[in-house]
């Protein structure tokens, strides 16, 4: 156990591992433990989660509304770099991380606690999103991670400490999954997920319908961007936070936004998550439908090629580090010309792009057409495609003259 402790700062949930923490904290550091908790759009009620913790032993609930900063400066900037983790994972839980550990920094310093805190267990990436982002912020800060510390080794034994000491529970038999929510998405693991072979019930599911229970009238959806940003949903202008709710609602009526994937974790093993991320979905679709006329191809190329390196270090924990912050910086200056609108369908979990218009489009219809085409001449392609095959065709002559028998 950690020397100096005096009080702590704890990344507070009010579910089941950050209320033990809570209350382990207490008896185990026996000082004040601050409990923060952090609104990214879970949907719980703030006096709810600040009584819970008042009765676990917090000394102190601090409740920051953060809905408006996690969609504009975290979840837009991941939007305007496609970012996608092993071709599935649009990153929910990975982006609020940095977050939540930044406030918690801030509140720390200004609450005089020389500690923090985190309900992440020892076998997942959140250990290291939360502790990386702590000591880019602040070296000296002293990190208490009770997974690693205690002897309570599996989430029946975080039960019956609960049961033990009166603590209200939300992990039931009916739903043992371990989930995290917030504006983006929801996150589901444990329980029968940890079969990759068990399809999960579908009453597990809570931002999007059954896609066979689904309208059987599809619903179009037109999306503007503006310097690859989101600003307007049918025409409405509306604030980041405000859009995407209304994206999810729509989007999770229809069906649209679930993945099932088993991923690779930073810290070395495979793991099976379920997500739900309907909003998120719909944007990453039409964010890339509106790329395709306004990119020029070799910066959509190039910015391409980031993709998996900048998405591997939002999903390690390194948003604060100076090589994202480099990307970053890349991909807006790409983002200048995203300017448009694209129309989407909905229909029973498809989501399809069906137009696409844009003020500064490269797209051009007299050099596309195949009717007669002014300002391409068909015949200047002899030349290009001559010179493109040439060291092809040097490659087939010399395996064509290696066969005879007469290499040069």
């Amino acid at each position: 156990m950690k020397q100096g402790i005096d009080k702590i700062v704890l990344a507070y949930s009010g579910g089941l591992d950050t209320s033990v923490i809570l209350s382990w904290l207490k008896e185990t550091y026996r000082c004040p433990v601050i409990a923060f908790f952090a609104d990214l759009g879970q949907e719980d009620d703030p006096r709810q989660v600040e009584e819970k913790a008042l009765k676990t032993g917090a000394s102190q609930v601090v409740i920051e509304d953060l809905r408006d900063e996690f969609v504009r400066d975290y979840v837009f900037p991941i939007l305007r770099a496609a970012a996608v983790y092993e071709g599935s994972y649009l990153l929910g839980t990975s982006i609020a991380r940095p977050l939540i550990a930044r406030k918690q920094i801030e509140i720390a310093h200004r609450l005089g606690a020389r500690a923090v805190a985190h309900g992440a267990t020892g076998k997942g990436n959140d250990q290291v999103r939360f502790e990386v982002t702590y000591l880019a912020l602040d070296p000296h800060i002293s990190i208490v991670a009770p997974w690693r510390e205690w002897n309570l080794g599996s989430r029946q034994a975080l039960v019956n400490y609960a049961r033990e000491h009166g603590i209200p529970i939300p992990v039931t038999p009916e739903r043992p999954y371990s989930c995290d929510r917030n504006l983006l998405h929801i996150s589901y693991e444990g329980g029968i997920l940890e079969d990759p072979w068990l399809e999960p019930s579908e009453d597990m599911y809570i931002m999007t319908t059954t896609p066979e229970k689904a309208p059987d009238e599809p619903e179009y959806v037109e999306i503007d961007f503006l310097g690859g940003n989101p600003v307007a949903v049918n025409g409405l202008k509306l604030h980041p936070t405000s859009l995407l709710a209304l994206l999810n609602e729509k989007a999770g009526r229809h069906g649209i936004g679930r993945v099932d994937m088993v991923e690779n974790r930073f810290v070395g093993m495979k793991s099976r998550g379920v997500y739900e991320t309907p909003g998120g979905t719909l944007l990453h679709i039409a964010h890339r439908a509106i790329e395709s006329l306004t990119l020029d191809r070799e910066v959509m190329h190039l910015r391409d090629s980031l993709i998996p390196r900048y998405s591997e270090l939002v999903y390690y924990g390194f948003w604060f580090s100076p090589e994202r912050e480099m990307l970053q910086a890349a991909i807006d200056e790409t983002q200048k010309p995203v300017e448009g609108t694209v129309r989407l369908k909905l229909y029973r979990g498809s989501c399809r792009v069906v137009g696409r218009k844009s003020p500064r489009s490269l797209y051009r219809h007299d050099l596309a057409t195949f009717e007669e085409a002014i300002g391409y001449n068909p015949s200047d392609a002899s030349g290009f495609i001559r010179l493109n095959a040439l060291r092809l065709q040097v490659r087939a002559l010399l395996q064509k003259e290696t066969v005879q028998g007469k290499p040069e």
